[in-house]
This record gives structure tokens, sequence and C-alpha cells, in this order.
């Protein structure tokens, strides 16, 4: 299995000062299901080299199993600090997508062309795509064979509303994706607040927030699986 993650390279929360970039819980609980599960993967972003990891999720309080384990892992250091460019990346090369979250995906991956072009070609050729927590905005300008937004009349989460409100954050990103989901036709689904939920709705797995990552990531995994 040959699955490539994509995380965003935007640094900056909006016009408040501080810093943002990719949730590291989003990316390390996905990273390591796909590699115990025996797969190769490639980490690529949209400018390549390290990525910005958003400060507070690498906070002692944000720490978890799987965040402690890449801490302790050189290997895995080393592969995030030099993640492709994804310009450079053969998607039909790859089994499976996976974006992990973070705000940052709000600014870059939301509208970045390459990224826009890659999902679709997953989505043709009926590649499982998975996306976590904010990392869902990647959908927002993929569009499905027909021309329509991928997400129209198709089960999807992502961030809530109720969720962006508790962090804070509801006039500083630029959109909010509960609501750009259902501005687009999505059927926008939640579970409660920070609990783990995700969504499977053809070969599109969606998570809700950063407890959704490794459940998500196993999603991913269950659609990779040769059905008996």
């Amino acid at each position: 299995m040959n699955i490539l993650m994509v995380l965003t390279s935007h640094d900056r929360l909006g016009d408040t000062g501080k810093k943002t970039g990719f949730w590291l819980e989003e990316f390390a609980a996905p990273y390591y299901v796909f590699l115990d599960a025996g797969a190769v993967v490639t980490l690529a972003s949209p400018k390549g080299g390290q990525p910005p990891i958003d400060p507070k999720s690498d906070a002692p309080d944000a720490q978890t199993e799987s965040t402690e384990r890449f801490h302790a892992d050189p290997d895995a250091q080393h592969a995030l600090a030099n993640t492709l460019k994804l310009a450079d990346v053969e998607g039909l090369e790859f089994d499976a997508v996976f974006y992990p979250g973070g705000h940052g995906p709000l600014w870059d991956l939301a509208q970045d062309p390459v990224s826009i072009q890659l999902i679709e070609t997953f989505e043709r050729a009926g590649k499982p795509v998975g996306l976590v927590c904010h990392a869902p905005a990647a959908l927002r300008q993929v569009r499905a064979a027909d021309g329509q937004p991928l997400v129209r009349g198709r089960r999807v989460t992502g961030f809530s509303d109720v969720e962006e409100a508790a962090v804070g954050l509801t006039d500083v990103v630029p959109f909010l994706l509960e609501d750009e989901f259902k501005r687009l036709g999505g059927l926008y689904e939640k579970g409660p607040a920070w609990q783990s939920f995700v969504i499977g709705d053809g070969r599109l797995v969606t998570g809700q927030n950063p407890a959704s990552s490794e459940a998500a990531a196993r999603a991913v995994l269950a659609m990779m699986q040769p059905k008996p």
C-alpha cells in the first residue's frame, strides 16, 4: 500500500499575529496507523519541506500516545522536515490520500489548484480520500465529474461551528467549515464536540475533530482492503 499524506504550508492565523499550521495529533495518529498496517507513507505539502506545526498542538496538554511516539521517532521527524512539493507528486502512484487538519488548510489547501486536481484524480479513480478536522476544507472547490461540488449530496463532517466558537476563532477563520459544506449542498453531520466522529460516503472519509484522526485513518485503511 502506498499512501500519500498532504499537509498545509500555511502558518499565519489570519490577522491575529499568531501562528497556525497542522495539528500534530492529526498527523501523528494517522501516520502510525498507516505505518503499522505496513503501508509506505509519502508526505507532501504545497511548498515542500517542513510544514508548520500549530504550536498549540505541540503544547504539553495536547500530547497523546501518537505525538509522544513521533517525538521519539527521528525517522518520522526527518520525513516531516522533508515533505515533497505537492506539485511534484504523481497522484496515481498512490492507493489513497489523507489530509491532516489544523487551521492552516482553511487558507491554502482550500484553494490550492494542485490539491484540488489531486483530489479529483483520486475521486475519478475510485481511490480513498480521507480528511480530518479542518482538512475537509480542501474539498471546498473540488468538483465531481459532472461539474457539481464533490460534496453535494454527500454525507460529510468536519470541525463544527460549536467547536470553532469554543476555540474563539469564529471571526478569525476565512470561512466556517460546517456552514460552507451546507452552502455547497453537502449533507453535513456532526457528533458531540471533541468526540470521535467519522463518516464514510463512497470512497470519501471525513473526520470531525482531532479525536477523530485515528478512526478516520482506520476507515481509509478499511476501504483499501480487498473484499472477501
